[in-house]
């Protein structure tokens, strides 16, 4: 079962961790050793007069210490790889549990006009998006948000099943590819001045630059050397250095502002590096895995290797920013005019292809996404897509976001245009979670996903809700105007006819008026929407709209019942077909104290 194996594996990478922070603290040790012993040593040649032996040692003591940082800097590394891994094996636990450890909640990706993204709890602290949510860059977590949010033909649709079908099994590729992002959590952050900086075109260097960049500091080395033995006065190296700083000042604005673009993902650069290398193996099968992989590798080279081309430019460029560095070294050198030029270069090989690498990545990222679902569920059915009129046939449905334990599951099944399902019921007796269950897994089977069912079959619909109108203060409307201005871009969408067929969810529909009133419009819109291609679900506390099935054979009746039980409600939150005949709400008003029995009317 996917909870011990989590379990396990969280055990397996605390005890990696453990291993390897006691081999950091060691190699930290022996750092500190090494380096008063060499320079105990060094002060004790010197002091001796021994200048030869002293050098030696110096550099020996430079060599091994940097040894020892570069093996101390790996064993940093695995432990932080091992504590990253037993998390998100602790994560996977609490998911299974409807617990939430990270804390994305997708709710800068939300829409509040959006079709049904607010009434299906699709972002937001308990949502659908932090079920599914294993990206870490930025543009993975855009990219997961867009499968949820805008459908995509039956045929996209079906090459994400068989990507997530190829992803599920390999957990250990799939874990690594999410530890390596969390080595560096500047992936989480917007890559749009990057982007920008690649993609927009710079006017070159002028040629001279080229010549004097290797010209002007041979010069300058050649005067220091006969200026050291004696043939040139100092002044000469100096006026030779001004002439660097007269070139470097003609770049020195550019040079600020490229380091300025790249500072800030200089280090997220790397961890791109490591993630695009991670995407290149396996060898994916699947249609659109096998695309990513394609748009990754050039002809002469990897996605990969060229951001990690990048990085290390960047990272040269930026040591600039030390300004002993620049003036002891970066202005003899011409260091400015050395890295533009070769991200200059850069950017006209591969500039046009980053937009492509990190869209494949964040595309690998939210396939990644649904198979950690899928694996983590593995009673959930994989949809089946019908290409006729409006079908659904949703059996022992439950709601994603309920664990197994907790979730009744019901079926229920729409065929053909027109259909209106009118559920009836007491208060809390499960009609709201049962439109959002169908509503959610619906999303989720057009995004790609498994979803919580036996068996789920759909056609391709625009899935439109009408569950949470609020009023709004900022816009001076009433609540039941909000609700008028939903239904009416529901009318509108229904009219739209190169879409694919609406399917509707209301809740409670026209509750903000007098019952005469909102059943002359419910039963209005509900015979309006018959005349469009639309189907949909409408539930209601007014029976009398049950009686439009007795006439109208496209509105079928289903309802969510209560009883009482040795003085106390009683749900079991089954769908039954016909109208409901058993309402609560003086008993729920009785419950808390609202003395319904004592004020009854004459």
């Amino acid at each position: 079962m996917p909870q011990s194996i989590f379990a396990e594996r969280e055990t397996q990478f605390l005890q990696e961790e453990l291993k390897a922070r006691a081999g950091y603290n060691r190699l930290a040790i022996i750092r500190v050793i090494w380096f008063v012993g060499a320079a105990f040593l060094l002060y004790f040649l010197i002091d001796r007069s021994q200048t030869g032996l002293a050098i030696g040692v110096g550099l020996l003591g430079i060599v091994g210490f940097l040894v020892l940082l570069k093996r101390h800097q790996a064993v940093q590394r695995r432990r932080d790889r091992a504590r990253w891994l037993a998390f998100i094996n602790r994560d996977e636990t609490a998911r299974l549990e409807r617990k939430f450890l990270r804390p994305e909640t997708g709710l800068n990706f939300a829409d509040a006009n959006h079709p049904y993204a607010g009434d299906l709890d699709i972002f937001g602290n308990h949502s659908l998006f932090r079920l599914l949510n294993r990206t870490y860059t930025y543009e993975g977590s855009q990219k997961l948000a867009s499968y949820l949010l805008s459908p995509v033909p039956i045929s996209e649709v079906v090459l994400r099943q068989d990507a997530v079908a190829e992803l599920k099994p390999l957990l250990d590729w799939r874990q690594e590819l999410a530890a390596l992002a969390y080595l560096n959590p500047s992936v989480g952050e917007t890559p749009e001045v990057l982007k920008d900086w690649a993609t927009k075109p710079t006017e070159p260097l002028p040629v001279f630059f080229t010549m004097a960049r290797w010209l002007f500091p041979a010069i300058t080395l050649t005067l220091i050397a006969f200026w050291l033995n004696g043939h040139l006065p100092g002044w000469a190296v100096t006026a030779s250095l001004l002439g660097h700083g007269v070139l470097l000042g003609q770049v020195a604005e550019r040079a600020k502002n490229v380091s300025e673009q790249t500072f800030a993902m200089s280090q997220a650069l790397k961890t791109y590096r490591d993630l695009l290398k991670h995407l290149e193996n396996p060898r994916f099968e699947s249609a659109i895995l096998h695309r990513l992989q394609t748009v990754t590798n050039l002809e002469n080279r990897s996605a990969a290797d060229a951001i990690g081309k990048l990085s290390g430019l960047v990272e040269n460029l930026n040591f600039r920013r030390n300004p002993y560095f620049f003036l002891l070294f970066g202005i003899f050198t011409l260091w400015d005019i050395h890295y533009l030029q070769a991200l200059d270069r850069w950017k006209q090989t591969y500039g046009p292809h980053l937009n492509d690498w990190l869209d494949a990545l964040a595309e690998a990222e939210a396939l990644n996404s649904l198979a950690g679902l899928a694996y983590a569920h593995p009673d959930y059915a994989v949809p089946e897509f019908a290409n006729e009129t409006l079908q659904l046939d949703a059996r022992q449905a439950r709601h994603p976001m309920l664990m197994a334990n907790k979730g009744v599951a019901n079926s229920l099944k729409i065929d053909g245009n027109g259909q209106t399902i009118l559920i009836t019921g007491s208060n809390m007796s499960g009609k709201s979670t049962f439109l959002r269950t169908i509503g959610t897994n619906v999303v989720l089977a057009l995004a790609g996903s498994v979803v919580s069912a036996e068996k789920l079959i759909c056609s391709p619909v625009q899935v439109f809700t009408s569950m949470r109108t609020q009023d709004s203060l900022e816009e001076n409307t009433s609540s039941f105007y909000a609700e008028l201005k939903r239904l009416k871009t529901l009318i509108d969408r229904t009219r739209q006819t190169s879409n694919w067929p609406v399917l509707y969810f209301l809740d409670e529909i026209l509750k903000g008026t007098n019952s005469a009133d909102r059943h002359r419009g419910a039963r209005a819109l509900i015979l309006q929407l018959h005349e469009t291609s639309a189907s949909g679900f409408v539930s209601t506390h007014d029976v009398e709209l049950g009686e439009l099935a007795a006439i109208h054979p496209f509105v079928h009746n289903y309802s969510f019942n209560s009883d009482v039980i040795d003085g106390k409600l009683h749900f079991d939150y089954q769908l039954r077909n016909g109208v409901c005949r058993s309402f609560n709400a003086s008993q729920l008003m009785e419950s808390i104290g609202i003395q319904m029995h004592k004020f009854q009317e004459d």
